[in-house]
């Protein structure tokens, strides 16, 4: 029989849990570390965080511990960080200990962020003989996969558009909803071109365009970004509190990727507060849109069928399965830069 796989996973979150708990509900992975931001859950056992048995792993806010452990895969897991790079000293620590990293908010393309940012993420992969890779639903999965496969059958094409909205209403954390998310603020609060969120979504979407285009064979020349916010026209009580009316209830990340000037790939993700808002109601999860030769339209939705009493949401499981399809080929993968 084959050994299991060694992981640490790395922050517990919504997503992070999800993914703690698929890698200790399969028998091909075996939990050794786990490292946690809160002070509430440091030595607590991995079981009592996930809602699973006993473990025997006991939660860290210690680096160094998790760098002293034998493992082969951390799954990098913690919120965005502002600047979106904010969490490269971790990962190229990890890399440089000669643990194998797989990020489910970055990482999925670097070289979009700069041939130089990803060349300095390549030496410390290279230094520690590991793999880093990004790997998700969005990014990841929906534009790098899904439009990629739709795309093949065209003839030609003059853009790919790929479109995710995403209901935050039932999000809980304030912290999270009205800081990370910015929903909350008057619109002059945010900078749609060199503010901490549009930078952060820039970055990130830049990379799901860079990754479509890449399996297109589509060379770019650029990103645009062109994002967009919408206002409340009523106070709304959500699950993290109250948003005014007049603020935040709804932002677009849009990023367009430019060849010879044309915009051939766009990507955007719409993160709302409001679902019967009249520019969001009745729409897909996700849609993908080709302006081709024929053109071609599909509508995609995350279907919830977890049972009874569990709280874990569709796209949370969805991330989880792409994590644990991703871990051998990133184990087994030569060292350096990765695409999934």
């Amino acid at each position: 029989m084959t050994e299991p796989i060694r992981v640490i996973q790395w922050a517990t979150g919504s997503m992070g849990k999800a993914c703690l708990r698929a890698v200790l509900d399969d028998t091909r992975f075996q939990l050794v570390g786990l490292f946690v931001y809160g002070e509430d859950k440091a030595g607590r056992d991995a079981g009592d965080i996930a809602r699973r048995d006993v473990t025997g792993v006991m939660a860290t806010r210690s680096i160094d511990d998790i760098l002293a452990l034998d493992a082969d895969v951390v799954l990098h897991c913690p919120r965005l960080s502002a600047p979106y790079t904010g969490h490269d000293a971790d990962v190229r620590r990890l890399l440089e200990s000669g643990k194998n990293v797989i990020s489910i908010n970055h990482y999925f393309e670097p070289a979009a962020l700069g041939a130089d940012y990803a060349t300095t993420l390549e030496a410390s992969a290279l230094k520690g003989r590991a793999t880093l890779a990004g790997t998700g639903v969005n990014p990841g999965w929906v534009a790098e996969r899904m439009a990629a496969h739709a795309a093949a059958v065209c003839l030609s094409h003059r853009n790919v558009a790929t479109r995710e909205i995403i209901d935050c209403s039932g999000v809980p954390s304030p912290d999270y909803v009205f800081g990370s998310l910015g929903f909350g603020v008057t619109p002059d609060a945010i900078d749609l071109k060199n503010g901490d969120l549009a930078q952060t979504f820039t970055a990130m979407f830049s990379q799901s365009v860079a990754g479509l285009a890449a399996r297109l064979d589509v060379a770019l020349d650029a990103f645009e970004a062109d994002h967009e916010i919408g206002l409340t026209s009523r106070d709304l009580q959500v699950a993290a509190g109250l948003i005014p009316q007049g603020t935040v209830s709804a932002t677009t990340w849009r990023v367009h990727g430019l060849s010879d000037g044309q915009r051939r790939i766009t990507h955007s993700v719409s993160w709302i507060m409001d679902p019967t808002d009249p520019a969001f109601a009745g729409k897909p999860h996700w849609e993908i849109e080709i302006d081709g030769l024929p053109g071609v339209r599909i509508a995609m939705d995350l279907v919830d069928t977890a049972p009874d009493g569990v709280r874990t949401k569709p796209e949370q499981f969805a991330v989880a399965a792409m994590v644990l399809d991703a871990i051998p080929k990133v184990v087994a993968g030569p060292p350096g830069l990765m695409r999934l």
